[in-house]
Formats: structure tokens, sequence, C-alpha cells
């Protein structure tokens, strides 16, 4: 039978956030217990006590230490590029559409300062490209199925230090920040020293910001 501890591990377990604010000592856990308890009752199938219930928090906030630590991969703040004027198509796979990434990456060259990128995916294809290739795009892409566009689109595109790449964790630690504020990330574009960031144009400004406050105390130091 399910144990007061591990009822109260499962229902935390469930938000990363709780999981989080637990781990840094910011949950008043007496409203907490408060809150859990009626759920942990229904779980159980039997009345449990608050006190039993603060006990096993307290326990569990030593479970949940962090592993790794984002920020100390970064010895000062990151080089963030905003790129704003961008859309998005999105086409299903099809046995010709590889076949024209060629063309695709041609328009592209022809200017090279615009922003471009490809992904396939299992059944379609992410094309997200600066505003002033979008005809070109179109034309290239007449004959396939186009599920969906975007347009109104800006990217933030994020310098990761080497360690990114063996390192747990730095991903999200962007993207929590931004899902905190309530900012929706439409894509996820990244090579091993880069991510970008794809959102709404009325989003840039406000996640930018937060992006950058992350790193405020490097700044100072």
């Amino acid at each position: 039978m399910i144990t007061v501890p591990e009822a109260t591990k499962k229902i935390v377990e469930r938000s990363r956030y709780l999981t989080e604010a637990m781990s840094k000592g910011l949950i008043n856990y007496s409203s907490l217990a408060r809150y859990i308890k009626p759920e942990l009752e229904k779980m159980l199938i039997k009345p449990v006590s608050e006190a039993a219930i603060l006990m096993a928090l307290k326990r569990l906030e030593q479970e949940l230490q962090p592993k790794f630590v984002p920020l100390k991969i970064f010895t000062s703040a990151p080089d963030m590029i905003v790129r704003s004027n961008l859309i998005e198509v999105s086409v299903g796979n099809s046995e010709k559409l590889s076949a024209k990434y060629p063309q695709l990456f041609e328009a592209h060259k022809e200017n090279k300062s615009s922003f471009f990128t490809i992904t396939e995916g299992l059944s379609e294809t992410g094309i997200i490209a600066s505003r002033d290739l979008a005809e070109k795009i179109k034309i290239i892409l007449k004959d396939e199925e186009i599920h969906y566009e975007f347009p109104h689109l800006s990217a933030i595109t994020i310098r990761m230090p080497e360690a990114n790449i063996t390192s747990p964790g730095v991903y999200y630690f962007f993207l929590k920040s931004l899902a905190w504020e309530g900012i929706n990330i439409m894509e996820v574009v990244s090579t091993p020293m880069e991510i970008s960031l794809i959102l709404a144009e009325k989003d840039v400004n406000q996640a930018f910001s937060i992006l950058t406050s992350l790193f405020e105390k490097l700044v100072e130091e």
C-alpha cells in the first residue's frame, strides 16, 4: 500500500515549478500540506494528519536538491541575438520535398543576412525564415501540402558555452523562466553551441528582458 511520503512525492513531482520552489526553500509547507491533504487522503483512502504531510514534505526537500546548477557553466553573460520579421511554414513530408531543399538553400544564399532553418520531422518539415524569403519559399513549395503558416515571429539566439554539450538542464534553465511568465515558445532550434527560441513578435521584448535578467549577477561580478 502506498505510504504518506510516497503519495506526497508523487503529487509534488507532477509540477516542476513546485519541485524547484521546494528545492530553494520558497514554499510554506504548512500551507502546502493543507492544500494537498484532500488529494492525499483520496489516494490513501484514509484520513491523514497535516503533521504527517508536513514531515513528508520536509524530508522530500532534501531529495529535491538539484544535481546541477546551469549558471555554473557560464563565466559571463552569453551573447544573445534578436532577429525579427520571421515566418514559419509547416509542410507535410513527401517524396519530392527533400529534392527542393537545394532550391530553398539557394534562395537563402541570395540574402546571407536572412534567418533560415529547416527541421525535418517524422511527418512534417518546419521552415523558419526571414519574411523577405516568404514569396520565394511559397513558389518553391507550391506543389506541397502546407499544414500551417505562422507570420510575425521573432527569434532569440543564445550562444552557448562548450560545456552545454555535456551538461544537463541548460535548456530547461531558459525555457522554464519564460514559461513561468506565460511566454509561449513556438519552436526551439538548436546546434551544439547555439539555441534559437522562436516566439511571437509581441513577446520578444519581454522574453529578452527575462533572459538577460538571469545573468545580472554575472554581469555585476
